[in-house]
């Protein structure tokens, strides 16, 4: 099978060949996909500049999500027939024709649903369902800002925020971006470019603050979000994309941290504020009920009309340099996809 292997950290110009592999055997309670789409996500692009911990060693296959249909299955599946087209999490290994996934991060894809779009279910609406509804519990008429709003998971969430009848602000960084957060129904969009994003959102709520803060970049971004929080107010932290573009080291990795500000435990209590952190990939590791639990929640709002992802761009397999470039290049809208 062809698969696209990470051989070296840089350029997503220079990063990737495409290369041939065996096609992986499924063990027990898992499922080979043969791949039609794989989906593209920030840790991707930290991974391929050498800032993902997470990542494994090069040279490796990234991807943490495909779509596609059951070429083969393991011992113990039950559930599933060959065929079926489904999509699930690989936990690396999806940038290839064939992957293995285990059944606790499988669903099976709507018929109404196509592998394009199926790819933003797990990784980004699971994250977005799991920060949302899990996490916190969003109420009607909460104020929620949702950074890097017109991405991925910024767009799940505020289809999410929208369904329980929330006020929702989100920032991105083009005018462009501020129509499409219109039309998803933000009520308050800001170019966070343009316009400081604290003192924007003070000049409208004033000292009432906001109820819950989904916050993907951190740093800077993250210690100014903590001082417009209202009182019983939550942030949830699921990224540190502040950190993309600098280079690898113990100086940056402390100025990162300096970023984000001091928080005790004593400062959350005078206030009954939440601080809360979201790494999927250490649920899909240590909670993989959760994760499953969150798929058909999230499969569930899709039938109900509730969810309905964007795809910002697809490529063919031989574009994954104008792929990562578009994603990284924080232009992108919505889910980018790439396919064989």
């Amino acid at each position: 099978m062809k698969a696209i292997v990470l051989v070296k950290y840089g350029t997503a110009e220079n990063a990737f060949k495409i290369e041939e592999r065996e096609k992986p055997v499924a063990s027990d309670n898992e499922v080979i996909i043969k791949v039609e789409a794989f989906g593209l996500n920030y840790a991707d692009v930290m991974a391929r500049n050498g800032l993902y911990k997470d990542a494994p060693p090069l040279p490796c296959i990234l991807g943490y999500e495909v779509a596609g249909t059951i070429d083969s299955m393991g011992k113990d599946v039950l559930g599933y027939s060959l065929g079926d087209r489904v999509t699930g999490f690989t936990r690396f290994g999806g940038y290839a024709e064939y992957t293995a996934a285990d059944l606790r991060g499988l669903i099976k894809i709507p018929e109404s649903m196509t592998a394009a779009e199926s790819t933003a279910l797990t990784t980004q609406y699971g994250t977005a369902y799991y920060c949302a509804y899990e996490m916190v519990n969003l109420f009607e008429g909460d104020h929620v800002l949702i950074h890097a709003a017109a991405g991925g998971v910024g767009t799940a969430l505020i289809q999410l925020a929208r369904h329980k009848g929330c006020v929702v602000y989100g920032t991105a960084g083009s005018d462009e971006k501020l129509e499409y957060l219109k039309n998803m129904g933000v009520n308050f969009p800001i170019n966070y470019r343009k316009k400081n994003f604290e003192k924007e959102i003070r000049s409208l709520r004033g000292d009432q603050g906001l109820d819950v803060i989904f916050d993907p970049v951190g740093g800077t971004n993250y210690k100014k979000g903590r001082k417009i929080l209202a009182h019983g107010g939550r942030i949830v932290s699921y990224g540190v994309s502040e950190r993309s573009g600098k280079k690898a080291g113990l100086l940056s990795d402390l100025n990162l941290v300096f970023n984000f500000g001091f928080l005790h435990p004593i400062m959350l209590l005078m206030k009954s504020q939440g601080a809360i952190g979201v790494n999927m990939l250490r649920i899909g590791d240590h909670k993989p009920l959760t994760l499953k639990r969150c798929l058909e929640g999230v499969v569930n709002l899709v039938k109900e009309g509730v969810l309905k992802p964007h795809i910002g761009g697809a490529f063919n397999a031989s574009e994954i340099a104008k792929a990562h470039d578009l994603l990284e290049s924080r232009n992108s809208i919505g889910k980018i996809i790439v396919e064989w």
